[in-house]
């Protein structure tokens, strides 16, 4: 792996605010992002994405890249909580192997968004459909998810009909922010869209690097609850992530793909939800345990993608 890249993602402003969080934490500080600010923070973070990148796939059309870009995200967004909830029944609940497989077969809009950065920092060229394909990528895997719970699970059964499934998973306030943007972004007219750049490019990397840092504090304190659940959750929110990433990298490879979209494709199937799917699974599933999936997205596979993942998908690519 080439040392370069990992430095430079390591001294990531961005990232170092995340440590920084990490730090406050365990150092027991006062420091404290207020529950309005980071609900804001959120919701900024996604419209400016999806804005952008409806902008951008308004103006490049669509394209057999394109095309095979969205088919190939929706199958892996698909395939992933099938064979993941397998893995995770030898040691785990119906109710926590279906909501981890969910956790895990869905995406990270930040993580996503630290790889866009470190694109933009390296002046690397990568296509506004990707914002499409990461929005894409929420649902299928908390449908899939519930229903893996509901086959293997007697209780279960009949509980939630498909509809009020699909319907909660594309209700979500997160995934509905990313569409709603997508596609004001894909509609809207172009001059008229340069009068709030400045709010949605010029601002981005600083409500991003605040994001960050209330991020890890958060992780820092989810992982002292996780610690519980043994060597096996770990295991699995360390190996997972690399595991699907590489696959995604050379999959990619044997399509016509622009090594920027590669790398955004490949941190989207390494990624794991801790914003849509557990405000999603809140209410689908109940008797699941966010104490052991949110840990495992936030507290280790988040930091774990952004510091090492990127690099490892990058030097691959190239």
């Amino acid at each position: 792996m080439n040392s370069e890249i990992l430095i430079a993602n390591l001294t990531n402003p961005t990232l170092l605010f995340f440590l920084l969080g990490v730090v406050a934490t365990l150092v027991k500080s006062d420091l404290s992002i207020p529950e309005s600010t980071s609900k804001f923070l959120s919701l900024y973070l996604l419209f400016s994405i999806g804005f952008r990148g409806g902008q951008e796939l308004a103006h490049s059309g669509i394209t057999s890249e394109i095309a095979v870009t969205l088919l190939l995200a929706v199958f892996f967004a698909c395939l992933v909580p099938i064979y993941a909830f397998f893995i995770l029944r030898k040691k785990f609940s119906v109710y926590d192997a279906g909501a981890v497989a969910a956790t895990y077969g869905s995406v990270s809009a930040v993580t996503f968004i630290a790889a866009t950065s470190f694109l933009e920092n390296a002046q690397i060229h990568y296509g506004g459909h990707m914002v499409a394909a990461m929005a894409l990528m929420e649902a299928p895997a908390i449908i899939i998810g519930v229903m893996l719970i509901r086959r293997y699970d007697k209780e279960e059964q009949g509980k939630h009909k498909l509809g009020h499934i699909v319907r909660e998973s594309f209700t979500n306030g997160s995934v509905l922010m990313i569409l709603g943007s997508l596609f004001i972004g894909l509609v809207a007219d172009s001059k008229q869209a340069k009068g709030i750049e400045p709010f949605t490019s010029d601002i981005f990397k600083g409500f991003l690097a605040v994001f960050l840092l209330e991020m890890g504090m958060l992780a820092a304190k989810r992982f002292k609850t996780f610690q519980s659940y043994g060597k096996s959750a770990t295991l699995f929110a360390l190996v997972m992530p690399l595991f699907n990433g590489i696959v995604m990298t050379l999959i990619s490879g044997l399509f016509n793909i622009e090594p920027g979209n590669r790398l955004l494709l490949s941190i989207l199937a390494a990624s794991a939800s801790y914003i849509a799917v557990p405000a999603a699974l809140r209410l689908a599933v109940p008797k699941s345990d966010p104490g052991l999936y949110i840990p495992m997205a936030l507290g280790i596979t988040f930091p774990l993608n952004i510091t090492i993942g990127i690099p490892i998908y990058w030097s691959l690519i190239q």
